[in-house]
């Protein structure tokens, strides 16, 4: 099999529905393994996706396993040469993306993983042409990008104890580490269904920043050089509560108390599975290319 496309899924069917119905084209195609994780749903999405799209494979978990649970699942039983994953909110925009992945892949042998171009909005853009130009970047969004599995097989698996958040930053260092590249490729356009201001304002919000912020000082602990890290921590503390804090952002003043906390209560963690990068690693490291999240058309 040369292409695995895998969503990992929990009650969002409707969401689910309009990515499905957008890759039928895809979906059909010989050389394409779809694989559905639900994950422990209770709206009908296994029924649903068995019934309506009887070659994607689902797997069904009874109770919920984690998002970060599921992604390692997926990607240690796929058979594709090269695993994509969407999230269930998203799907391509641009002609002939596995074509675009296979002939970058191709030619690029120490690319182990490609991250897409990726529109974020409820609606689609008004155009999606583009002028920016294909290089290697400091890491990839979970939403929309593909694995070289057999890089993918030299790496730890994502820590599920991040819980979501900063999994692809562990990744894309894991990789660093490894002498592999992550590829910014914007010729294959991901649509992500998202209303990014919405997200401040509903239930969210204090469980993203808290998840968001200690993503980050488990990262510094894991892989940044002891001599970095304290300086790290302590801007990026001023930071949190120059921005936040005495803005009068208050859930997200609890959110980094939490996030404080979850440091200390996996500091165990951290050491066991540190993989510091030396000095001279580091200075390399800054040098690439920051990862590129939002993409937004020209007007």
């Amino acid at each position: 099999m040369k292409f695995s496309i895998l969503i990992t899924t929990k009650n969002r069917l409707s969401d689910l529905k309009v990515s499905l119905n957008s890759m039928l084209s895809i979906i059909n195609r010989d050389d394409v393994e779809f694989v559905i994780c639900d994950d422990g749903s209770t709206d009908g999405t296994a029924t649903y996706v068995a019934t309506h799209f009887p070659k994607i494979h689902i797997i069904r978990n009874e109770v919920s396993k984690g998002y970060l649970y599921n992604r390692n699942k997926l990607l240690n039983t796929c058979k594709g040469t090269y695993a994509i994953s969407l999230d269930d909110d998203a799907n391509f925009l641009s002609e002939n993306p596995l074509e675009e992945i296979e002939k970058h892949f191709i030619e690029n042998s120490k690319c182990g993983l490609i991250a897409f171009r990726i529109f974020w909005g409820k609606q689609k853009p008004k155009s999606i042409e583009f002028n920016e130009k294909t290089e290697c970047v400091k890491g990839f969004v979970g939403c929309g990008h593909v694995w070289r599995i057999e890089t993918w097989k030299k790496i730890p698996n994502y820590p599920e104890w991040f819980g979501f958040f900063g999994e692809e930053s562990f990744a894309s260092l894991e990789l660093f580490k490894k002498k592999y590249e992550v590829h910014y490729l914007p010729s294959v356009l991901v649509h992500h269904r998202v209303d990014i201001i919405a997200r401040k304002s509903n239930n969210e919000y204090q469980w993203r920043l808290r998840r968001s912020f200690r993503s980050g000082w488990y990262l510094f602990f894991l892989f940044y050089p002891l001599n970095v890290i304290p300086r790290k921590i302590v801007y990026t503390f001023w930071i949190q509560l120059k921005t936040k804090t005495f803005g009068g952002d208050f859930k997200a003043t609890i959110a980094i108390s939490q996030a404080i906390g979850d440091v200390f209560l996996n500091l165990f963690k951290i050491i066991k599975q540190s993989d510091r990068l030396t000095n001279e690693e580091y200075k390399n490291y800054l040098k690439i290319t920051d990862t590129k999240i939002f993409w937004k058309p020209n007007e």
